[in-house]
């Protein structure tokens, strides 16, 4: 029986993954800071809490993290773990550098240290390459960060392929376009979207207030990427893909997609909020996959239209 160690289980990608491991025979423990405290909401939904095994560990206490690879001994760990919100990054930028390229150098060095052959995955982001106007972002392309997120989500990307060369650790990131579900926190714009649209659907007079309408993102659906994930160790050489649908939708068609679901028009429920805008955003996010389509055997299925559809149902099932 493989094991397999996912850092970070208690987020969106982290459940997903948990099932998709769990289905394929796999022995899976999952972190978080405080498992004992933790909610794994994400889990519970998917009823896999009492299939697992959940450990306490943070990636900034090299301590913590070499402890816990020498109880588990895996043979594939998964880092999900850090600050996930871009948003947040600009509040928290020492706290996002920390968790996500400090987090990554722990486990990469704790790996190294111990000298047992596991396989890394990185979970890397699309953020890295900033705006993409000028065409699909491949696996070449050039890093323009433009959030403390993903100026940290960079730095990890380089100290993988720096520790992948000088000591040949089987280690690799997924540079992963937006993908979404319903287990995503409301935090992030597109559950929250489609939780206010079946909200004001049910009777809320509630007005729902959003910034950037404009900006385009390479949408898909979560279960499937972390699928890619796995593929990606699953290879005889450790190689970095990126892994995005190649299309690309802006918010306001997300918007207005999830309000037509539940019979509405959007425009008479949304307010742009120019209060709401980053200090620096990307207006154009797109990824070309078709590294990870040839070499992985990986492809979206699901798009834009189909994602938001799933959402809004899983949210009417919520209410």
């Amino acid at each position: 029986m493989r094991r397999a160690l996912i850092c970070g289980v208690s987020g969106q990608d982290g459940a997903y993954l948990a099932a998709l491991l769990i289905s394929k025979g796999y022995a899976v423990c999952g972190t978080s800071r405080d498992a004992q405290l933790a909610r794994f909401t994400g889990l519970r939904e998917l009823g896999l809490l009492d299939q697992i095994q959940c450990a306490s560990m943070t990636l900034v206490d090299f301590r913590s993290v070499l402890q816990l690879l020498a109880k588990f001994e895996p043979d594939e760990v998964y880092n999900l773990a850090g600050q996930s919100s871009v948003g947040l990054s600009f509040d928290q930028p020492v706290e996002t550098l920390e968790s996500i390229a400090t987090g990554t150098l722990n486990l990469l060095e704790a790996i190294r240290f111990r000298g047992r052959a596991v396989r890394l995955y990185n979970a890397g982001s699309s953020e890295c390459f900033g705006d993409t106007r000028d065409g699909p972002a491949n696996e070449e392309t050039a890093f323009r960060p433009r959030s403390p997120y993903a100026v940290a989500k960079s730095a990890a990307h380089w100290e993988v392929a720096n520790y992948r060369e000088a000591y040949k650790l089987f280690a690799c990131s997924g540079i992963l376009f937006n993908h979404e579900s319903p287990l995503r926190p409301e935090r992030f714009v597109t559950r929250k979207v489609v939780s206010a649209a079946v909200r004001i659907a049910t009777g809320s007079p509630e007005r729902l207030r959003l910034g950037d309408l404009s900006i385009q993102r390479d949408w898909g659906w979560a279960p499937e990427y972390v699928e890619a994930m796995w593929r990606m160790l699953q290879r005889q050489e450790p190689q970095d893909f990126v892994i995005a649908t190649g299309q690309t939708t802006a918010l306001q068609s997300f918007v207005a997609m999830a309000f037509e679901c539940v019979g509405l028009d959007w425009r008479n429920h949304v307010d742009a909020d120019p209060a709401l805008h980053r200090p620096s955003d990307i207006r154009v996010s797109l990824g070309d996959p078709r590294k990870a389509n040839q070499l992985l055997g990986w492809q979206a299925e699901l798009r834009m239209e189909d994602v938001v559809r799933r959402m809004v149902d899983a949210e009417r099932r919520r209410a």
